[in-house]
């Protein structure tokens, strides 16, 4: 009898989140900040979140074009974007305070890259690595509706 690729899929989650522990990355302690932040305090390693929505990609915030929300400083490409964060930042910003989809949806945080990153239902997710973000695509709408269970609890 084979093991069936659900099981592998499984397995591989399981390992991925091993390695992520392994790496730094564990479960979260009280007093964590809600946004994932970068050095200096800057959200989502100073990448523009409204440039998910509309350039379709990751995009490099300017350090010049900023703005203040939720304990974060948030970078922007342009004016334009920063505006439209500022009047309506929980259309653009990540989930899960930029953490991890797949992390929070498993109980614990991890850090994200900018280029593993996904828009579902209109929100923006981000992902530890490339690698873990196609084990969380697998099945991203369960692990949505756990990182949904977990989120915010997870930080205390």
């Amino acid at each position: 009898m084979g093991i069936s690729r659900r099981t592998l899929l499984g397995l591989g989650a399981v390992a991925a989140g091993a390695a992520a522990l392994g790496q730094g990355m564990t479960p979260a302690s009280a007093g964590q900040a809600k946004v994932f932040k970068a050095r200096g305090g800057v959200a989502i390693n100073g990448y523009d979140p409204v440039a998910y929505f509309t350039q379709g990609k990751p995009v490099r915030g300017d350090k010049k074009i900023t703005h203040s929300w939720n304990g974060a400083k948030w970078q922007f490409s342009s004016a334009e974007h920063r505006d439209q964060f500022a009047a309506n930042p929980e259309k653009y910003a990540p989930q899960y305070g930029g953490y991890c989809a797949y992390a929070i949806g498993n109980g614990y945080t991890a850090p994200t890259v900018p280029e593993a990153w996904d828009i579902t239902n209109g929100k923006l997710y981000l992902n530890y690595s490339k690698s873990v973000q196609r084990t969380w695509a697998g099945d991203k709408l369960s692990y949505i509706r756990k990182g949904d269970k977990n989120w915010p609890k997870v930080l205390n």
